[in-house]
């Protein structure tokens, strides 16, 4: 537009200076043309100029079209731009118009540069729409190329994505066990160091076991006494075995013997009984009757020490049941001492499982209490539990296989399946359950845990540790 304008000018120009031409000639002066020169010596240029003039004429239409569309791209520009026109730009306009008409001269020149403006113009043009269409199939190929990719791209995932699920409220889980001692004592070496990986049966750590040597002795000894009771109570059995019977027979021959002093000195009072007073004295007959009570009170005796030792199973059984009494203080001896041999034996604190040593709180010369936890352990045993929404687990069954991908490690992507699906949601089994049947109700999308067990993927220079977030997406179909 700035060279349309800047033509235009000159145009103008040339016409104002044909203009002054004719008032120059009006006023009987001198003939001087636009540039300052005498009309006199453009007449020997006129025949030159006519010559040119007649090889322009062909052109000054080509160029007044030209003009024209100058004029009319600029009147469009500025309409376009909303830019109020001139009085300046109209002036040069009626300027040019005039000076068209009244110096053919000027109008030769500005023809001849118009038409070697249209020459270059159409050759730039021409230029132009031979590499479009050279550059046309290039186009229609990267076009056609990008075409395709996209909807490769987007059937692509959309089969990747057709069927599957996934979540974001994923977490590693696994089996946590706190390690506490079973006796009291002071620790005496710490075998282990925080997130340590041991093995099943390894130490952890020592504790002071004199204590518990101690008691083993004392509840050895105790042992000891039983058993040698024991063995003299089974001797005794043996013994009553014979004494019983032999105490039995002894009672009844003592009681024949009572029977028999008896039998005679019954004879011996009757005899005196029988004598006349003449025959006998008051003494004789005294004495008589004192043996014979006698004999009958040996005689009872007797049947006594008879009915004590008729039961004679009886009493081998009662030794043989004080033999059992004794057995039975010989298991409680005996596990006094298993007692005290496994005191000494926990002294000696060993990793329940394998699994990874943390949240150690104990160190050498700490004073531990029983059943304190001292430190916790996290087993082998991994997999992800999953908070999938209740309108997720249409179609979820168990054996459904999971790609698992990890926030801490974008570029490892394990595999697992569905294991179960919790048997309520998280709200169900929180501390304080939700009252719905209370209030207004506000329907909440629910979440139900599910236990994903990872099959295939992990790394051991990476470890996963239990709660880092992970994205399961499973495969429906």
């Amino acid at each position: 537009m700035a060279n349309n304008a800047d033509g235009d000018d000159d145009r103008g120009t040339r016409g104002r200076s044909g203009r002054r031409d004719v008032l120059d000639i009006g006023q009987g002066g001198s003939r001087r043309d636009g540039r300052g020169r005498d009309r006199d010596d453009e007449d020997d240029d006129r025949p030159r100029r006519d010559d040119r003039r007649d090889r322009d004429r062909d052109d000054e239409p080509r160029a007044r079209r030209n003009d024209d569309d100058r004029r009319s791209s600029r009147d469009d520009d500025r309409r376009s731009r909303k830019e109020p026109t001139d009085d300046r730009d109209e002036n040069t306009d009626r300027d040019a118009n005039k000076g068209d008409k009244g110096g053919k001269d000027a109008k030769a020149d500005q023809s001849e540069k118009a038409g070697k403006t249209d020459t270059g113009k159409q050759d730039e043009d021409a230029k132009s729409q031979e590499q479009r269409k050279k550059r046309r199939p290039t186009v229609l190929i990267i076009v056609a190329v990008v075409a395709l990719l996209a909807i490769a791209g987007g059937l692509y995932y959309y089969l990747s994505n057709r069927g599957k699920v996934e979540t974001d409220d994923a977490y590693t889980d696994g089996n946590v066990v706190s390690i506490a001692p079973q006796v009291s004592g002071e620790v005496v070496s710490l075998d282990v160091n925080d997130n340590q990986f041991v093995h099943k049966g390894d130490p952890l750590i020592h504790i002071d076991p004199r204590q518990y040597q101690f008691t083993l002795e004392q509840q050895q000894g105790s042992l000891d006494t039983t058993n040698a009771q024991v063995v003299n109570q089974k001797l005794g059995v043996e013994i009553a075995k014979k004494n019983f019977p032999a105490g039995l027979q002894l009672a009844k021959a003592n009681l024949e013997s009572a029977q028999a002093t008896l039998a005679l000195q019954k004879q011996n009072y009757d005899r005196q009984k029988s004598l006349p007073k003449q025959a006998t004295t008051q003494q004789e007959v005294d004495t008589a009757t004192s043996n014979q009570q006698a004999a009958q009170a040996q005689v009872d005796q007797a049947e006594a020490r008879v009915t004590q030792a008729e039961p004679v199973q009886q009493n081998i059984a009662q030794s043989q049941q004080q033999v059992s009494q004794l057995q039975g203080q010989i298991e409680q001896a005996k596990g006094r001492v298993d007692q005290a041999n496994l005191n000494i034996e926990w002294t000696v604190l060993r990793a329940p499982q394998d699994g990874w040593v943390t949240r150690r709180n104990v160190n050498k010369g700490n004073y531990v209490s029983a059943g304190t936890q001292i430190m916790s352990l996290v087993t082998t045993d991994l997999w992800v539990t999953a908070n999938f929404k209740e309108t997720e687990l249409d179609g979820m069954r168990a054996g459904q296989q999971v790609a698992i991908s990890i926030d801490a490690y974008p570029d490892l992507t394990l595999r697992g399946h569905v294991d179960s699906i919790q048997r309520g949601s998280g709200s169900k089994f929180s501390a304080f359950p939700a009252e719905n049947a209370t209030g207004n109700f506000i329907k909440i999308v629910q979440r139900v845990p599910v236990k994903i067990v990872i099959d295939s993927g992990t790394k051991p220079d990476e470890p996963l540790p239990l709660g880092i977030s992970v994205v399961p997406s499973v495969m429906l179909k």
